[in-house]
């Protein structure tokens, strides 16, 4: 993966935005790709004033959040090392394809391989499976509700996140998760909550591999059950704040058209957890022009006007901020296949570490990325797989 003491990309000009927030999607296994996007952001000298994940970008967001920024790269790899342990696999794909297969091939059995070693044995740091087998559990019993113990996550996030620094209010903080009685979608932010192992959890505790998380009496699942990005709960907060925000996403709506069933199941878990990024920010768009468009005609109402009635309704909402989303979405290999949320192998957490880095180079090298954007939305949205691919 990328040296940290060695930047490969010009550091741009500081940021004019009052905010710079980073978002990151849930994707098990694929999250490393957010820890090069993190890397790549701190050489450049652009710290996130605002961190909101979900899933295993809830995880990144608290590694962020919990360090100092001189720190946060190598708690980052810390906390990918001990989850993706070397692997004997791991060493036969390095030394290159198999002789009786294609390279492709030969990656995609390994990837295969690793990805079901973990459902056996799980991931180091982070989970294990039941002894005995949820089945044989007593109903009722948190235990018999998932397949997996995440006891060893609850260790590591107290080992390696600073949660007094993370509830210091330095960078805000904030994490996703569902209510599973009422079916609530809820965010944990540092702004109404002090955060703590749990909260983090919570919203990673993907059912039915990971048991739900009890938080002041209630408990939560994975917050990507139902929105896996935090993109509306940062874009739509009051008030309102000129925003730098970089969305690291890791499930690509784009894609083929399936020609199997397992490239099916690939495009289902796409679709489903891409959480329809584009979607919400077109409806954002037309809502800042709304609002800029409000703020621009009581600027210009003569002051016989001004205490109109009606205006009382419309001045809440006018606001002229400027917003820029960066996109950046992990683009995957063909070899992964749908099992590539779970395959924790050292040597594709050092792929997509890589590939997270690299992109984001990539898109520093575009000026506009940084700039404030004068159209009338006020919004200016890039997405690197359209625009800034070389």
């Amino acid at each position: 993966m990328a040296n940290a003491r060695q930047t490969v990309h010009k550091l741009p000009v500081c940021s004019t935005f009052e905010r710079i927030a980073l978002l990151l999607q849930g994707g098990g296994a694929l999250g490393a790709y957010q820890a090069g996007v993190y890397q790549a952001l701190s050489e450049a000298r652009l710290q996130p004033d605002w961190v909101a994940g979900i899933s295993i970008g809830a995880i990144n967001a608290a590694l962020i959040a919990g360090n100092t920024p001189e720190t946060r790269v190598a708690k980052l790899r810390t906390f990918w090392e001990r989850i993706t342990p070397v692997q004997p696999l791991d060493s036969i794909a390095k030394l290159g394809p198999v002789s009786w297969m294609s390279g492709e091939i030969s990656r995609g059995l390994l990837n295969q391989l690793s990805a079901g070693a973990a459902m056996l044995t799980g991931a180091p740091s982070f989970f294990e499976p039941r002894v005995p087998v949820a089945w044989l559990q007593p109903p009722g019993s948190l235990e018999a509700t998932s397949y997996y113990d995440t006891a060893r996550l609850k260790s590591t996030l107290e080992e390696l996140v600073d949660f007094d620094l993370l509830n210091s209010g330095e960078t805000r903080f904030s994490v996703g998760a569902v209510n599973v009685t009422s079916g609530n979608f809820v965010y944990f932010d540092t702004t109404t909550h002090r955060i703590k192992p749990e909260h983090v959890m919570a919203s990673g505790a993907l059912p039915p591999a990971f048991p739900a998380i009890e938080i002041e009496g209630e408990f939560y699942w994975d917050g990507g059950l139902v929105s896996n990005s935090p993109i509306q709960w940062v874009l739509e907060s009051e008030p309102q704040r000129d925003t730098l925000a970089f969305q690291a996403d890791l499930w690509n709506a784009r894609g083929a058209l399936p020609r199997n069933v397992a490239e099916v199941m690939t495009r289902q878990k796409e679709i489903q957890y891409s959480s329809r990024t584009r979607s919400n920010s077109d409806r954002f768009r037309y809502t800042q022009k709304l609002r800029n468009t409000f703020a621009s005609l009581l600027e210009k109402l003569p002051a016989e006007l001004q205490n109109l009635p009606e205006l009382e309704v419309l001045r809440p909402v006018a606001s002229a901020k400027a917003y820029n989303i960066v996109q950046l979405i992990y683009r995957a290999k063909g070899y992964e296949g749908d099992y590539k949320d779970y395959g924790f192998s050292r040597l594709s957490m050092e792929e997509h570490w890589r590939a997270g880095y690299h992109d984001t180079v990539r898109m520093l090298r575009h000026p506009e990325v940084l700039q404030r954007p004068n159209n009338v939305e006020g919004v200016f949205t890039f997405d690197l797989g359209q625009h800034g691919r070389e």
